[in-house]
């Protein structure tokens, strides 16, 4: 596999359309699966998937075949996510609402019930969309609240805050479908 990743990318660089259809196919479906993720809605994912693979195509002979190239293709798109989410805001994308003498807690596990893994991305898209952002850098690409906050150009209070008010947006939404109530 990484024999032909690695061909497929060569041919790539030459704007071999054979070569960019298979790159297309073998990493489409997770790189659409983080534009639903970031997006409000399919369309909007829809279009930001399609920007971000010619972005990905045009910038391929930059690629150093060190480290991930799935990692590489990832932080193209999650650029070109935060573009967009931050072309559609008028204002600043991200409020700074961090009170600096409050204290969090740094990984709160949320008490919820099991959930269907398509409600659970509805729940997600519904999120405000500075805590939606920073919920899918911090859950599901690992990012640091330093990172995270050096990427978004805000503060790693603020960061922490989104987070926080995600996590507690998504276990009431999900509470409230299991008729379950918080403590």
């Amino acid at each position: 596999m990484k024999d032909d990743l690695e061909k497929y990318i060569l041919l790539c660089i030459k704007n071999d359309r054979e070569g960019q259809l298979k790159i297309y196919q073998l990493f489409s479906p997770v790189l659409y699966g983080i534009c639903l993720k970031y997006m409000k809605n399919e369309d909007d994912a829809k279009d930001v998937f399609q920007e971000a693979f010619v972005i990905v195509f045009q910038k391929i002979s930059q690629y150093k075949f060190e480290g991930s190239f799935e990692g590489w293709l990832k932080r193209i798109f999650i650029n070109k996510l935060i573009e967009t989410l931050n072309k559609k805001k008028k204002e600043s994308f991200f409020l700074d609402v961090f009170d600096p003498d409050t204290d969090f807690v740094e990984e709160e596990e949320l008490d919820i019930a099991p959930i269907e893994q398509e409600k659970l991305l509805e729940y997600i898209r519904d999120l405000p969309d500075q805590y939606r952002t920073v919920f899918n850098l911090y859950v599901f690409e690992k990012m640091k609240h330093r990172e995270i906050a050096e990427l978004l150009k805000i503060s790693e209070g603020t960061s922490k805050s989104n987070l926080n008010r995600a996590k507690h947006i998504l276990q009431k939404r999900i509470l409230s479908i299991k008729n379950f109530k918080i403590a």
